[in-house]
């Protein structure tokens, strides 16, 4: 395997220092024929000596993340990352698709270190606190993607399915929805609420990739779709 090297599904590609090399629905890396998806939406290339990853589409954005969670960012269009870790992961949300894949780097600037929480009590991100109601409703929209093993792809449900998977009323799900959006939008989670005070259309897609990227929850909460089930009063 050379300096770095991209796994997606399981095919390996590896970019060449001096040529960019590009990811979206055409290009060095194909993801999928998703109408959804930019025809060229991600590109890694080399200058200086450092790999960066840049998005070149003009209206997705990816979340990218080492594997500890620790580190987390949001490329927006026409931003650009370097790649510095030795694994990093790139998820982002074409339509009701998820994609992820990884990148492998042989030589990293930065080392990632595991972290460990407090596993009693509340799930806690900085200042923020979830019930297990709250964080029920973040393992629903997350299942396919917690479910799955490594990178590929997965659909994320829509609100009334999620609603369904806990027995919850729609409304109450939604309200539920708007209260964990709010809570991390209030302590800087971008991508969660449109101009104007709107909730965005996307906030479903964008809570999956913060949710799953940051480990604010991981397979091992899958337990709480049966604890939680027809429960949503804990709040």
């Amino acid at each position: 395997m050379g300096e770095l090297a991209i796994d997606f599904c399981g095919e390996w590609h590896e970019p060449q220092d001096d040529a960019a090399f590009d990811i979206g629905r055409e290009g060095d890396l194909e993801v999928d024929d998703n109408p959804y998806l930019h025809r060229k939406f991600l590109q890694i290339a080399r200058h200086n000596g450092i790999w960066w990853l840049n998005n070149v589409g003009t209206m997705l954005s990816a979340t990218v993340a080492d594997t500890t969670g620790g580190m987390q960012a949001w490329v927006a269009p026409g931003a650009r990352i370097p790649i510095v870790f030795g694994l990093t992961k790139v998820v982002f949300t074409a339509g009701p698709t998820t994609y992820e894949f990884d990148i492998h780097l042989k030589t990293p600037a930065f080392k990632q270190e595991s972290h460990s929480g407090d596993s009693a009590g509340d799930t806690t991100i900085g200042p923020v606190n979830f019930t297990d109601s709250q964080k029920a409703i973040i393992v629903a929209l997350a299942e396919p993607m917690l479910r799955r093993e490594g990178t590929g792809f997965s659909s994320i449900p829509s609100s009334a399915e999620a609603a369904k998977t806990l027995g919850w009323a729609l409304t109450k799900f939604n309200r539920k929805l708007d209260n964990v959006c709010d809570k991390l939008d209030r302590v800087g989670v971008v991508g969660l609420r449109g101009g104007g005070g709107k909730l965005a259309t996307n906030r479903r897609a964008r809570l999956v990739e913060h949710a799953v990227t940051s480990q604010l929850v991981t397979s091992e909460d899958l337990h709480l779709l049966e604890t939680m089930k027809g429960k949503a009063d804990d709040e």
